[in-house]
């Protein structure tokens, strides 16, 4: 599973987004998800196999975590693509202004 494979789906994104406030229980990922536990345990599960997520045991609990190197990798990859971009709306901001 590559890091681009797992956050296609809305549903790990959101996970992700979610994880960022810090470490979560998978129930509390239910809840906020609002989506049935397997579903989630699903999507769990692919996040940890691309490297996206930790998981850390406590008792019976299991606390998930973000593990931020494959979103490292990602900003890597996409940095070119930010420079691209930014310099075509410079081009766009600066024909709108010369435009009033």
């Amino acid at each position: 599973m590559t890091t681009f494979t797992a956050i296609a789906d809305p549903v790990r994104r959101e996970i992700l987004a979610l994880l960022r406030n810090g470490e979560q229980p998978a129930g509390a990922l239910v809840e906020r998800l609002g989506l049935p536990q397997p579903n989630i345990s699903k999507h769990l599960k692919t996040l940890r196999e691309a490297g996206l997520v930790r998981i850390r045991i406590d008792g019976p609990r299991r606390l998930y975590s973000l593990d931020p190197a494959p979103l490292a990798e990602l900003d890597r990859w996409l940095a070119p693509y930010r420079a691209f971009w930014s310099a075509k709306l410079d081009a766009l901001g600066d024909h709108l202004n010369r435009s009033d």
